[in-house]
């Protein structure tokens, strides 16, 4: 389930997972509460960046951020086409690792993302030398486009559409009501 981020009572758990060392491809190491208290209550007023977090089994376990590209960093790197929609994701660090959580809650995400008819293409930026992230994001339909010089890192433009998600999942359906919790396949 995904349900909205709340900066002022959430910013605490989210920094955690932003400065965490898994999460260093993020280059939010050095961050303070108050910046991602900040950054977030800048996303929840800009009208056209979401962020929300997903729950499983009723605890919080990753964060996703759904933007417009033709605005914020992606802006004037590349050209938005109608229907695309820009994502960010990361899993909470585990205390037990839960193998194919993190594929399985990008996968939710993408139902979730694509179950909107008006979305076509979901597309992400990560750091060009996160092998692991690439690798993950390819499993579930994503396909590199360009790199691009954003101004802290070097970034894989990349997209999914709809075909190709559909693709990952073996020609699976989209319904909503799988999109609520991730699997663990």
């Amino acid at each position: 389930m995904l349900r909205p981020l709340d900066p002022l009572t959430e910013a605490e758990l989210v920094h955690g997972w932003v400065t965490h060392p898994r999460a260093a491809s993020r280059l939010l190491r050095g961050t303070t509460l108050t910046d991602v208290e900040r950054a977030y209550m800048a996303i929840a007023a800009s009208g056209h960046h979401e962020a929300f977090l997903g729950l499983y089994r009723g605890v919080p376990s990753f964060l996703m951020e759904r933007y417009d590209p033709a605005y914020g960093e992606l802006a004037g790197l590349y050209e938005p086409r109608p229907g695309d929609v820009g994502l960010h994701f990361l899993t909470a660090p585990p205390e037990v690792r839960v193998p194919g959580f993190t594929r399985g809650a990008l996968t939710a995400v993408l139902r979730e993302l694509f179950a909107d008819p008006a979305v076509e293409r979901v597309v992400t930026e990560p750091d060009v030398r996160d092998t692991a992230v690439l690798a993950r994001n390819a499993s579930v339909g994503f396909r590199p486009e360009t790199v691009v010089q954003k101004p802290e890192r070097e970034a894989l433009l990349s997209f999914c559409t709809r075909e190709r998600f559909l693709q990952s999942l073996g020609g699976t359906a989209l319904r909503r009501s799988e999109a609520a919790a991730p699997s663990h396949t």
